[in-house]
């Protein structure tokens, strides 16, 4: 039986306590720690930087998933595997030659995932599909926390998950955004694999059930 997988977002921490946060992590029931960085130009926001990944690496215990909302991610792909990261996530807008960077992902030793916009079909990964390990879906417009979740998402995972039957691929479908207590159920249930999650985690009364309670939708 499939089993969600639960990448709580650092996004939604608190930035002032980010090694208390991550002690958090490292004790509750999630799989993965998704981190946001953000270059202020790609998206309208500006989140951490390379040196405060290499202390995260330190720190947790769980693989990083790291979500790279910048342009040129290329420039950075051997920097981001020497700071641990175990997924390297780039988007398919930011990207002029998304092949070649998929392949030197790899060849770097992570795991190459591609995150679509809300307004990218998922057409466009048709002949990239079978050779990402993940794709991730934005639920909302990336750059910030804490926005409404966009309905689209449920249809473009339907979309997504035939294009993943069709062609034989093995790629995880991720959601980021609007990811709470009301869409998370909703989401298993359409084949979403990985559920990002961070203001509803981390502000949470009890973080850790919450976190409990997204790794039992099914």
């Amino acid at each position: 039986m499939k089993q969600i997988i639960v990448s709580p977002s650092l996004l939604g921490g608190n930035p002032l306590n980010i090694e208390k946060e991550v002690e958090m992590i490292n004790d509750s029931d999630a799989d993965w720690l998704h981190i946001d960085i953000m270059d202020g130009v790609f998206v309208p926001n500006i989140t951490i930087g390379f040196p405060v990944l290499q202390r995260l690496k330190s720190i947790c215990k769980k693989p990083l998933d790291v979500h790279l909302m910048i342009v040129e991610p290329d420039k950075w792909i051997n920097l981001l595997a020497d700071a641990g990261a175990m997924m390297m996530n780039v988007h398919y807008e930011a990207c002029t030659h998304l092949h070649r960077t998929i392949q030197q992902i790899h060849q770097a030793g992570m795991k190459a995932a591609v995150t679509l916009n809300p307004a990218t079909p998922v057409g466009v990964l048709e002949d990239i599909i079978c050779d990402v390990d993940m794709v991730l879906l934005m639920s909302v417009n990336p750059g910030f926390g804490g926005q409404k979740f966009i309905e689209n998402t449920y249809k473009k995972i339907d979309r997504l998950r035939k294009l993943i039957k069709e062609s034989g691929s093995n790629a995880l479908i991720e959601i980021d955004g609007g990811v709470n207590g009301e869409t998370a159920p909703k989401l298993a249930a359409r084949g979403a694999d990985v559920l990002v999650s961070g203001s509803y985690v981390f502000k949470a009364d009890d973080p850790k059930a919450t976190i409990a309670w997204l790794k039992s939708q099914l």
